[in-house]
């Protein structure tokens, strides 16, 4: 992961989990909030194999 915005990160190896950052956490009824994120590889990495997204 190279960029992260509207949220929170921690990496465990290949593992990247993304939390809500303290101001988007506890949204009113009818809000939304996004984030986002930008990646890159090199070397002999492929392309991830899942990117999944969970609400929690």
């Amino acid at each position: 992961m190279t960029q992260l915005w509207s949220g929170v990160h921690t990496q465990t190896g290949a593992d990247v989990t993304v939390k809500n950052a303290s101001w988007n956490g506890n949204l009113g009824s009818g809000a939304s909030t996004t984030f986002g994120f930008g990646g890159s590889w090199t070397g002999t990495n492929g392309v991830p194999d899942t990117v999944t997204c969970t609400a929690g």
